[in-house]
């Protein structure tokens, strides 16, 4: 069983939101909070260290989550490469660090808890839906080194890729490992579903 306090959870908000044209994904509310304060809450609900990039322009985003250690990151247009390649560098004196997508309001402190828990130290855990691969994913300090690689918007699909044999698989309830919100649509049409 992991220490919570051994790992370093890193949430990349230093996106640009271009597909809510013109609204931020992250000041969307999810119950009485913006998404970005709610995801940083369940984080620190944990234990765990948490670090918050976020672009060089972002005062909305800053207030939104007062208090948070945050990591403004400078090439943030280039992708999400720039916001791991940052974080996980800022984080490499933990044992493993746990990758939390901003915009994914399905996902609550129990399942990053129990994700900690049962991590051993040395493999990729991966959340899921069944036997889908999700979100959020625990890395060992072992692949650290593959983060200041990687290039462009595709996360950390490269080393997913390339150390498949070390991923293990967590399913959480329901789709809460898969249901991110990117658009104005998706927002609405997960708001409709929430409705009772």
């Amino acid at each position: 069983m992991a220490d919570p306090a051994r790992l370093g959870i890193l949430i990349p908000a230093a996106g640009a939101s271009a597909r809510m044209r013109g609204g931020d994904k992250l000041l969307e509310r999810v119950g009485a909070e913006p998404m970005l304060a709610r995801q940083h809450r369940i984080a620190r609900e944990t234990g765990a260290r948490v670090l918050v990039t976020l672009p060089p322009d972002a005062a909305a985003r800053r207030a939104a989550i007062p208090g948070a250690e945050v990591l403004v990151v400078p090439d943030a247009a280039r992708g999400m490469s720039a916001s791991l390649r940052e974080g996980v560098a800022a984080l490499a004196d933990h044992a493993g660090v746990m990758i939390l997508p901003a915009d994914m309001p399905e996902l609550e402190a129990t399942d990053l808890a129990a994700m900690i828990g049962d991590w051993n130290g040395a493999e990729i855990l991966r959340g899921a839906a069944g036997d889908l691969p999700g979100h959020p994913v625990i890395f060992p300090r072992a692949l650290f080194p593959g983060f200041a690689q990687l290039t462009g918007d595709s996360g950390a699909r490269a080393i997913l890729g390339s150390h498949a044999d070390m991923v293990r698989l967590y399913p959480l309830t329901g789709r809460r490992a898969l249901t991110d919100l990117d658009t104005p649509e998706d927002w609405a049409r997960w708001r409709g579903s929430q409705v009772s």
